[in-house]
């Protein structure tokens, strides 16, 4: 199979992309749109070899000294150097979206690809609704903080699915106080709380991507999973994509860690109505565990403030913004004195009311 694809216009011959607005592959020249059902047409052809279809590939592909792959775009015959974990690009020459096909296919190829439905300007809008608010953000950093590069990335999960069997021991009071003329009386229930249950989990996503950040990429869940579609590679024009280079052996401790938490927490959230609750024996057991390979859509924004370099990232189906934010320590300082300052004065006001002042 031809390890580049480049889709092509029939209508102009033009590069076409995938369109987050319109759910169809779309020419940026002649706006001529393909309905999905054509993509699939096409990547069941590409998988059976055919060369029926108007699409220009290349096999021709070299490794360089630093261990980068060498490709010659087919539409202006650029070099493209890629790692070898790039599944999706964007020639530089051309700036023709590119597909490495071979490394979306036979074990490498995802089961599933959750589309871009937001685009690039949603993403900056978001990104300066985020700042608004921040009472603690330096003034400046709204008006001074560039955006040097947004780009869209199909991010390489795993999505683990897992059933979850629990016992749980908890030690729990009740505290009931009371009074009479002459003293203050307290008393303290005990109690064993014990919480048996099965517990199902589907689309645990774990990030197969070395080059994200997984506390980052963590922050972006959730993602709707019923949006997601069988994988086809042509959803990835016009963005990029990398295959996974951390595999699903290796993700599978964060999965067990997450699975394991998240059933702790659903099981504690039902002792509520207690003084205190303390857990003394916890036991998860997990099982019939599955996996499926997904890519899903971020938006990664790079920005400069006073030569220091801020990553964001927005979720490129819901619209979730994360990212570190910088904080003016003046603005801390005062924001402190002002709270320990009311503070003193509301307690200052009880204790006048007491008679203490």
């Amino acid at each position: 199979m031809s390890e580049m694809i480049q889709y092509k216009c029939p209508c102009c011959n033009g590069a076409i992309e995938f369109d987050s607005t319109a759910q169809k592959m779309k020419c940026p020249y002649c706006d001529t749109e393909f309905e999905t059902e054509t993509l699939k047409q096409v990547d069941e052809a590409l998988s059976a070899e055919g060369d029926e279809l108007d699409w220009a590939s290349s096999e021709q592909s070299e490794w360089t000294q630093d261990g980068m792959m060498l490709y010659s775009c087919t539409s202006c015959g650029g070099e493209l150097i890629c790692h070898e974990t790039t599944a999706a690009t964007f020639c530089p020459f051309c700036n023709n979206p590119v597909i490495l096909s071979g490394r979306l296919s036979g074990q490498l190829r995802p089961d599933l690809v959750i589309p871009f439905k937001l685009d690039k300007e949603a993403a900056k809008k978001a990104l300066f609704a985020h700042l608004k608010g921040k009472t603690l953000l330096p003034s400046a950093f709204k008006d001074q903080n560039r955006i040097d590069e947004i780009k869209g990335v199909y991010v390489p999960f795993w999505l683990f699915n897992a059933n979850a069997e629990a016992h749980m021991r908890y030690h729990a009071t009740r505290v009931h106080t009371w009074s009479d003329s002459r003293y203050i009386y307290t008393k303290t229930s005990h109690y064993m709380l014990v919480r048996n249950g099965n517990l199902s989990f589907a689309n645990i996503p774990v990030d197969g991507s070395s080059k994200m950040d997984d506390d980052l990429m963590e922050s972006l869940e959730p993602f709707d999973f019923s949006q997601a579609v069988d994988f086809q590679s042509a959803y990835l024009a016009g963005y990029l994509a990398d295959k996974y280079d951390v595999d699903k052996d290796a993700c599978q401790g964060n999965a067990n860690t997450r699975l394991k938490s998240s059933t702790e927490q659903k099981f504690y959230s039902t002792t509520a109505g207690y003084a205190s609750v303390i857990p003394e024996n916890t036991s998860v057991k997990l099982s019939d565990s599955s996996v499926r390979y997904a890519l899903l859509p971020v938006w990664i924004l790079n920005t400069t403030y006073k030569d220091k370099k801020y990553t964001f990232a927005m979720n490129g189906q819901t619209g979730k913004m994360v990212g570190d934010l910088p904080m003016d320590t003046g603005k801390f300082w005062g924001w402190l004195l002002g709270l320990t300052a009311g503070i003193a004065a509301v307690a200052f006001g009880l204790w006048q009311l007491a008679g203490l002042f």
